[in-house]
């Protein structure tokens, strides 16, 4: 939906959904990948699979190109993580890497409710793994450190799109 269009990605944890309700209640819009636009698929084929699994965790490839396309905003915010991001990450005029210490990442994750993903001790293990991998995250984005208040993180990456700053609204 952007004229410019751009991915906040980062392991489970380090912010995605905080940064885009931020980015949201200052104006700009801003694409909830994880609630939005993902589904369990095969990373390949896009086929839909039974079962929940964080290897299957992929967006609708299509409902990507589908916000992409339409311009009708200066520029969109996707953020999220997807297991078939290499289907359309050359769509994106930028990536945006949220990146915290494992102290920070382990602090976020306890208070999380056990029915949440990162709420059970396996998912944790997971984050934690790909967390010191780096597997999932895209090797060219642009690294912020999510360790900062909310309304910096929003900041910085604002600034590095060159868009105009917004004051953040009471929401």
């Amino acid at each position: 939906m952007g004229v410019r269009n751009y991915l906040v990605g980062g392991v489970s944890g380090t912010g995605r959904t905080s940064v885009r309700e931020g980015l949201r209640r200052r104006g700009h819009h801003a694409v909830n990948g994880d609630r939005e636009l993902a589904y369990q698929g095969d990373p390949e084929t896009g086929e839909p699979t039974d079962g929940f699994g964080h290897d299957h965790h992929i967006w609708h490839v299509s409902k990507v190109r589908s916000l992409v396309a339409d311009q009708g905003n200066a520029v969109t915010f996707f953020c999220g993580g997807s297991r078939n991001l290499p289907k359309f990450l050359d769509l994106f005029d930028g990536v945006f890497v949220l990146e915290v210490g494992l102290e920070t990442l382990n602090r976020r994750l306890d208070g999380r409710p056990g029915d949440e993903w990162g709420g059970k001790q396996v998912e944790r293990d997971l984050i934690v793994h790909l967390h010191q991998t780096k597997e999932d995250i895209p090797k060219d984005g642009v690294v912020i450190d999510a360790t900062q208040p909310l309304a910096r993180v929003d900041d910085e990456i604002i600034r590095r799109t060159g868009e105009r700053t917004l004051p953040a609204t009471r929401g």
